[in-house]
């Protein structure tokens, strides 16, 4: 491909210690899959047959935590340096965001300080929820406000919930539920005014924020309860135009119209969720799925395939 220039804002690496040490507990894939081939050498290939120009990577769910903090702290140390080591061999392709040993808010903040004054990656991935709490927990305040403070990137990225006793469905819950938590991690983080409270918190949602376009109405209840409201007085619609998304997933033109109408054109972000998308080509659909959406004109186009990404990961351009 010549003259590559697209960003992908959402894409996984499973490093080998990683696999291993989640093995070691009986852990053996992210849901039911089984872990895809995911190292650097498999992404850069992908991207240059398919003509990206970088990529943002993360490692997320399942996560780090399964009630052992010292194996998350161990774990989080460990992942955290082998990114490193991935974006300093590839420096024009990579950018990484690094994790935090929630639900240890203590060791989460000597985590962020390592991930970006040392390491200097490119912000933290949170998941929707760790343990029992989900993002927007009170307890966790002390980490957002570090994150505030330094006006840091978070990639957020969903994790099946850990709800049991739910009545069976056939299908695998990735199609689902991943979207569904992406949307309560957002509800539970307006709700208790932490987008509020935190303004200069950078948050890039996943998968065009799951449901949450097509809950907005619903959502916007929340505006008549005079808790939320004093926590929260700009509202969910303010809310939902701060944040930044990206459309990992989400390229079918119902959902793209849907988040055009919540989200700023200035904050849409290129994504693919290569290698764990279910579809094989999710890459090439991507891109164009993006060209012939007649909601971006060619200058919107052009934010959401590279402009916008680098505005949060500077290093990429």
């Amino acid at each position: 491909m010549t003259n590559p220039y697209r960003i992908d804002a959402h894409q996984h690496v499973t490093p080998e210690l990683y696999r291993k040490a989640l093995e070691s507990i009986g852990i053996k894939g992210s849901g039911e899959r089984s872990w895809p081939e995911s190292s650097p050498a498999t992404l850069t290939e992908a991207m240059d047959g398919t003509g990206l120009a970088a990529a943002v990577v993360s490692v997320a769910s399942p996560g780090t935590y399964f009630g052992d903090i010292i194996f998350t702290r161990r774990l989080v140390q460990a992942v955290n340096d082998d990114l490193a080591r991935t974006v300093a061999a590839h420096p024009r392709r990579f950018a990484a965001v690094g994790l935090v040993s929630l639900p240890d808010v203590d060791a989460a903040l000597r985590d962020l300080e390592y991930v970006l004054d040392t390491l200097k990656l490119d912000g933290i991935l949170l998941l929707t929820h760790t343990g029992d709490r989900y993002l927007g927990h009170p307890d966790d305040a002390p980490l957002y406000a570090e994150l505030n403070r330094r006006a840091a990137v978070v990639v957020v990225h969903p994790k099946r919930p850990a709800a049991t006793g739910w009545a069976q469905f056939s299908f695998p819950d990735g199609y689902s539920e991943l979207a569904f938590e992406t949307t309560r991690a957002i509800a539970n983080l307006h709700f208790n005014g932490m987008f509020a409270r935190f303004p200069d918190i950078r948050w890039l949602m996943p998968h065009a924020g799951g449901v949450t376009p097509f809950l907005a109405f619903r959502l916007s209840g929340m505006d008549d309860i005079n808790a939320v409201r004093e926590r929260s007085p700009d509202g969910i619609t303010a809310t939902l135009k701060r944040l930044y998304y990206d459309i990992a997933q989400a390229t079918h033109p119902a959902p793209l119209r849907a988040l055009m109408e919540i989200a700023d054109p200035s904050r849409i972000l290129f994504g693919t969720d290569f290698p764990f998308a279910r579809n094989a080509g999710v890459i090439e659909q991507s891109i164009a799925a993006v060209e012939a959406f007649e909601g971006f004109d060619a200058t919107v186009r052009r934010k959401v395939e590279r402009d916008n990404a680098l505005a949060l990961f500077p290093r990429l351009g």
